[in-house]
């Protein structure tokens, strides 16, 4: 058989399996009723309202955002948006906070004393993709939720006592903005964080896995392939060395686990031995614990190829810190899921999708620090892949255009929930405590 001119078609059975599990499993699941008293009915009423009110100016930021898409940490215009909308709200919004040039920030208090809790949005977009990740949905439900939190307390001052924040965090494809924001404090003081992401599937909670990147440089030395190769020490060889480590590695990993590379230089000419190759990689692990071990595993295998192959090695990890695996606070998710119930949706609990399609988010960084969630809102077909031609085209469907209030919402009635129901609240928090409380995230990869 000839060798095929293009690649080959990879088989679906196994995404068509997921599925089917998957749909299997999302019928049999139990509904995630929440314990706790929350928001009273007249309330949520009057949220729903807002929201209503919101509606076709959230729909045209998202428009404008798929339209215009800046990626990480360039988002200028799309700061700007967030920042003029809320702005025609009556409040001030800063553009340029807690150490990011496209952060932004803004807040309201209602009543006296209380709880805080944060609003977040992401509003970057992929290179050549655009919005392939939905974040013009992201922005749009975060500002959604904020204001209509804001027009409740004009309605009625006393629908709750506490602060509301709202936080644009840019820079978080490939990046960690968020991280940057904490280190300046932009948790500070917060109680509970909040925010959604799009996908193919409503669901309440799912894994998402913490990421570091890594680029290894090894340097060798020169010399003519032919006349003089014994002259040489190749660092190709050893690029090509990690990257084979990687494969055998696999075979010990956490079943979810992921490492991923490419060789970005590896020579210039043929007849030449490459005296610099650069390998850039990804590392994700399910939890802050396996993410430090499968680090230094990955670690280990750049050190013992540069020794294998004779030449020198440069690691560079994290030229944007790490973000974290997303621990889920249980009270939080089963708000949410109530809220979403509300809108006719319904929201699947963990283990209901597979963590077998997982990726990771900035969010995790969060999480951690604070108690939060990160629940999913459909607005693709099922199954449905993030960082694909398909998802940005899906972005700007009228599907998830007329989701952006369903998300807004769920986002907004938490917030209230919490805000309103001090159990609910001293119940957020032991959940937090018991799932380890606040991690160090800075120090964490500490050798």
């Amino acid at each position: 058989m000839l060798p095929p001119t293009s690649p080959t078609e990879p088989s679906p059975f196994f995404s068509e399996q997921l599925a089917a599990r998957t749909a299997s499993l999302a019928a049999d699941a139990d509904r995630l009723e929440p314990p706790f008293t929350g928001a009273d009915a007249l309330l949520r009423r009057d949220l729903d309202a807002a929201v209503a009110e919101l509606a076709p100016s959230l729909r045209d930021l998202a428009v404008a955002l798929h339209g215009d898409p800046e990626t990480a940490f360039e988002e200028k215009r799309a700061a700007q948006r967030l920042a003029d909308l809320i702005a025609a709200d009556g409040l001030d919004a800063q553009v340029g906070v807690f150490g990011r040039e496209t952060g932004v920030a803004a807040e309201f208090t209602a009543g006296t004393g209380g709880h805080t809790v944060a609003v977040l949005a992401e509003y970057d977009a992929l290179p050549d993709l655009g919005h392939a990740c939905g974040h013009n949905i992201i922005a749009a439900t975060g500002v959604g939720a904020f204001l209509a939190l804001h027009r409740l307390t004009q309605r009625h001052p006393d629908a709750f006592c506490g602060r509301v924040r709202f936080l644009g965090t840019p820079g978080e494809e490939g990046h960690s903005g968020k991280e940057y924001m904490a280190r300046e404090g932009a948790f500070d003081g917060v109680d509970a964080a909040l925010m959604l992401h799009p996908y193919g599937y409503d669901a309440a909670d799912q894994v998402w896995l913490g990421r570091r990147t890594l680029t290894i440089t090894f340097t060798g030395r020169a010399a003519h392939a032919s006349s003089e190769p014994f002259m040489g020490r190749n660092a190709l060889d050893a690029a090509t060395l990690f990257y084979t480590g990687i494969g055998l590695l696999r075979q010990q990993m956490i079943p979810v686990d992921r490492v991923h590379a490419v060789i970005s230089e590896g020579g210039t000419r043929a007849s030449i031995i490459p005296e610099r190759a650069v390998v850039q990689a990804y590392v994700r692990s399910k939890y802050p614990q396996t993410l430090v071990d499968l680090s230094q595993r990955v670690d280990d295998l750049a050190h013992g190829a540069a020794l294998m192959a004779g030449v020198g090695v440069e690691v560079v990890w994290d030229q944007h810190p790490a973000s974290l695996p997303v621990r889920t606070n249980d009270p939080l998710t089963r708000r949410w899921a109530l809220a979403q119930a509300e809108r006719g949706r319904r929201a699947l609990p963990r283990g209901v999708v597979s963590e077998t399609i997982a990726a990771s988010t900035d969010f995790g960084n969060v999480s951690v620090r604070v108690p939060g969630i990160h629940p999913l809102l459909r607005i693709a077909p099922e199954g449905t892949a993030l960082h694909t031609r398909e998802f940005a085209e899906a972005a700007a469907s009228e599907f998830a255009l007329s989701g952006i209030a369903d998300g807004a919402y769920g986002l907004a009635a938490t917030a209230m929930d919490f805000l309103s129901d001090d159990a609910l609240a001293d119940a957020v928090a032991a959940d937090f405590a018991a799932a380890g409380g606040v991690l160090d995230v800075a120090h964490l990869f500490d050798a």
